[in-house]
């Protein structure tokens, strides 16, 4: 068959340059074929070869080709070939090769590359880029015109999966068989483990399929294989199987499995995924759990969990059965989807006893916890008024109690909160504000609520709203201040109070209520009746107040000054007697001698009307005391330090001039102070009672022979201290900051639940970038101190101690990879230890081990967990656990 010359001739202006056979050393000028010199071959008009029947050639090459060379580049017209040595480089279309060595043949249209060996190995691997995706291999044989290609030692990274093959073979663009394959999510040059399989197929940027596969472990291979494994390779999240736990019966419910199901890939937008337990005794339980997000609008999850549980078998002595349920709900607002308007939602609201008795929850915090609360609200700012809005719906429940009949649970459906900002109507032209009229400010709030009492067995039913209450009160208030006495500050105010009920109380005698002996006593019956009632009240006060400032100035050493400020405040106060205006009363004996007096809005849910005369006098004092420390070396240009001695002591009392006894309150004190460079926090509350009770516990009008009875104390202190403490800092002045603004994690409520290591530990320790030293003198550790005691005195029982708590937490590496962490307290009162919990973890690079271990109590337990970190070989793990015993209360 005759060539087509002209083919030919395409060809080489796509890989010749007009230039010297061999190029310059170390010459990085690129050639195209954009620049062609005439020839001989192209001033011939006339071909002596005739031409036949047979179709010209399709010309397979479509684009320009680059190509650069750091050595040489060599030409060869015999062999229609062209070589590049030493960082050689072609870009064709959207090819991009690199490599120590690259030939392209013309004439059959196919390159190959290899590495170049020199004395420290084998160099310059051909590395392909093609579409995104990007390979390394040992040598590469490519055809232009079939674009498939034979690859020998093949190295691809897709996503978080690594991809070795021994001979791979490239079909086309999407389609990629490859022989003797290994897959790891190592990064290291010999991977610590890997997937072994004699064959595969491999779709880039869409999955990986492989037949028969074993699991290596440091070269070593494992009793573990998979007939068949199918990886996922999408940048996007895709549906697929849960592969639950397997309990082979470490508990009195038998075998079972726990967390298997589906995980829905619904939308780049939101996801779902269905989870459930099974064991042989019949306990089972179910969760569903979803996650959203709108870019710049929203973000939150939401998850519902069902449980059975059952105990021991049915027909036995010890059978028990108890349902939970828990439902949680998570959802912020991005700040720019709307600055006027935001709406947000923080719900926990289950069963009291879900986190307790739950056979797949080992969650530390919310087993510690007795309270659960739940919030969602709506806040609109209405532009150009000083008014607010806010739709709250709220949910409070006291798990404390196991007595499920008690009104543990709270709900507001809903309460509208109506808020208008301070207003000076009387300020003169551009708001400004010199004299005590002009300094006139008024401000207005509405609170409206329907409020729901109930507990777990009512709740969610129709029974929780027959007894549910609903009000407004409504307030309002003007205050101003006046200069006196040149250093002093006196300041009026007035408030006026509304409140409406749509239900109030209402008792009445019943004649026919008898004893246990079944004689006819009489008794008073209360019953809420349904109807508008409201009530007004008001009060009036004046306050003075002022700063006193006294310095202490010290001529030698470091210490220059102390300054102590005093803020006494003295205030009056009078509210009429309200109540008497809406008292009622009733008879309380069958004789009609004995009377009972009450106010219809006694269960109201503002409260009933101020009762008595109150006109009263009010004291307060605040001392604040402060040092002046110059810097150590006496050159410096460093300007005096202030040091903070007395961060508050407080004082406040009043005295009710109205009243014919008992007019003293009891006396308030407060105190707190920071010390070590504000690394500790102290704390102190006290109240002093200055009358004495009788020994019935009642307050009678007659003063303690010692002025004031400590009625009751309480004092907390926190101190965090770890190895960074004692290492140089060029700057002292960092500050570790106050204490208490960083109250330590000593209930261990940071440390993930135990369930959820498998995809929460690889986020738990951060070694990327660590290396381990042979000799590691420097342990990095920290420790956490929380003290806390209360004494008590109500002048008759009860007297002493009534709490006495070490609490600490803390942690230290072993070695940059081998981390230990504990929680615990000790009770000095009771002569016991506290919740404790202890972990260990490790990271084997690819992999991450854990290991919990609550050693006593009632949520005693362990969880044990070994896998890789990468979620696409999430299930490739083992854990183990040993949950809390589960008596169902």
């Amino acid at each position: 068959m005759q060539s087509n010359i002209s083919s030919y001739i395409l060809l080489i202006f796509c890989f010749i340059s007009l230039q010297n056979t061999f190029a310059q050393k170390n010459s990085t000028k690129k050639d195209t074929i954009t620049s062609i010199k005439k020839d001989s071959i192209l001033l011939k008009t006339n071909d002596t070869i005739k031409k036949d029947t047979i179709v010209k050639k399709q010309q397979k090459i479509t684009d320009i080709i680059k190509h650069d060379a750091k050595d040489y580049k060599i030409s060869n017209t015999k062999n229609k070939t062209l070589t590049l040595y030493n960082e050689a480089q072609i870009k064709y279309t959207d090819i991009d090769l690199k490599a120590g060595i690259i030939i392209i043949n013309y004439d059959k249209n196919t390159l190959f590359a290899k590495g170049i060996k020199d004395s420290t190995g084998y160099q310059q691997k051909p590395i392909f880029i093609q579409g995104g995706q990007e390979s390394e291999q040992d040598s590469l044989l490519y055809n232009f015109k079939s674009k498939r290609a034979l690859i020998y030692g093949l190295k691809s990274q897709q996503g978080e999966m690594i991809t070795y093959g021994e001979k791979t073979k490239r079909v086309n663009d999407s389609t990629i068989y490859i022989r003797k394959i290994r897959f790891t999510t190592s990064e290291k040059k010999n991977p610590d483990y890997y997937i072994a399989t004699e064959k595969a197929k491999l779709v880039p940027g869409k999955k990986i399929i492989v037949g028969l596969s074993n699991l290596v472990v440091a070269d070593v291979p494992t009793p573990f294989f998979l007939p068949f494994a199918y990886f996922p390779q999408s940048e996007k999240s895709i549906s697929g199987f849960i592969f639950p736990t397997f309990d082979t019966g470490s508990t009195s419910r038998g075998i079972g499995f726990q967390n298997g199901g589906y995980y829905f890939a619904i939308s780049d937008y939101f996801d779902l995924t269905l989870q459930g337990d099974a064991y042989s005794n019949g306990t089972w339980g179910f969760r569903a759990a979803t996650n959203y997000k709108k870019r710049y609008k929203f973000n939150g999850n939401f998850s519902f969990r069902y449980e059975n549980t059952l105990n021991s078998i049915k027909g036995f002595a010890d059978y028990s059965k108890s349902t939970n349920y828990n439902i949680n709900w998570r959802h912020s607002q991005d700040t720019k989807a709307s600055p006027n308007a935001r709406f947000s939602a923080s719900v926990n609201i289950g069963s009291s006893t879900y986190f307790r008795e739950s056979i797949n929850e080992f969650n530390n915090s919310q087993f510690l916890n007795n309270n659960r609360s739940s919030s969602v609200s709506f806040y609109k700012k209405f532009v150009g008024t000083p008014f607010n809005m806010n739709v709250l719906m709220t949910h409070n429940q006291n798990i404390s109690s196991e007595n499920t009949d008690e009104n543990n649970i709270n709900l507001t459906l809903p309460s509208l909160q109506v808020n208008m900002e301070r207003v000076y109507p009387f300020a003169g032209k551009g708001g400004v504000k010199k004299n005590p009229i002009q300094k006139m400010g008024f401000n207005y709030s509405m609170q409206g609520q329907y409020l729901i009492k109930t507990n777990d067995e009512d709740f969610f039913t129709a029974a929780m709203f027959k007894t549910a209450k609903a009000g407004i009160v409504h307030n309002t208030g003007t205050n101003t201040n006046i200069r006196a006495f040149k250093y002093f500050t006196l300041s009026p105010s007035i408030s006026y109070k509304e409140v409406w009920n749509f239900d109030y109380t209402q008792k009445r005698f019943d004649e026919t209520i008898t004893d246990t002996n079944g004689n006819i006593v009489g008794g008073i019956v209360k019953d809420t009746v349904r109807g508008f009632k409201s009530f007004r009240e008001y009060n009036t006060g004046v306050s003075l107040s002022t700063n006193i400032y006294g310095t202490f100035n010290f001529k030698k050493g470091r210490l220059k000054a102390i300054r102590h400020t005093i803020r006494p405040s003295i205030s009056y106060g009078y509210r009429p007697n309200f109540a008497r205006k809406y008292e009622q009363q009733i008879q309380s004996n069958l004789a009609a001698t004995e009377f009972e007096t009450y106010s219809p809005f006694e269960d109201g849910m503002y409260g009933s009307p101020g009762a008595g005369l109150s006109n009263s006098i009010g004291i307060s004092v605040n001392n604040v005391l402060e040092a002046k420390v110059a810097p150590k070396d006496p050159d410096s240009d460093k300007e005096d330090e202030k040091v903070m001695i007395l961060n508050n002591l407080n004082f406040s009392t009043s005295y009710n001039i109205a009243a014919d006894s008992l007019r003293w309150s009891n006396v308030n004190v407060s105190a707190g102070t920071r010390l070590f460079k504000d690394k500790m926090a102290l704390n102190l509350g006290a109240t002093l009672n200055p009358y004495q009770v009788n020994a019935q516990g009642v307050t009678i009008n007659k003063y303690n022979p010692n002025v004031f009875r400590v009625q009751n104390v309480n004092i907390t202190a926190n101190y965090s201290l770890s190895s960074k403490d004692f290492e140089k800092k060029d700057d002292k002045k960092n500050s570790q900051g106050n204490g208490a603004q960083n109250t330590p994690d000593i209930l261990g409520e940071e440390i993930q639940p135990s369930n959820t290591f498998s995809q929460s530990s690889q986020n738990n320790t951060d070694t990327k970038d660590k290396k381990a030293k042979l000799y590691f003198a420097d342990i990095p550790w920290s420790i956490n101190f929380a003290y806390s005691t209360s004494y008590s005195n109500n002048g008759y029982q009860n007297i002493g101690i009534q709490n006495h708590t070490l609490m600490f937490s803390g942690s230290f590496e072993l070695t940059p990879k081998w981390k230990v962490g504990f929680n615990s307290g000790y009770d000095i009162k009771d002569g016991a230890f506290t919740y404790s919990r202890f972990n260990f973890a490790r990271d084997l690079d690819s992999w991450q081990f854990n290991f919990n271990w609550v050693p006593f109590g009632l949520n005693s337990s362990y969880t044990f967990f070994i896998g890789v970190k990468s979620s696409i070989l999430q299930d490739l793990k083992w854990d183990k656990n040993k949950p809390p015993d589960r008596r169902l209360f």
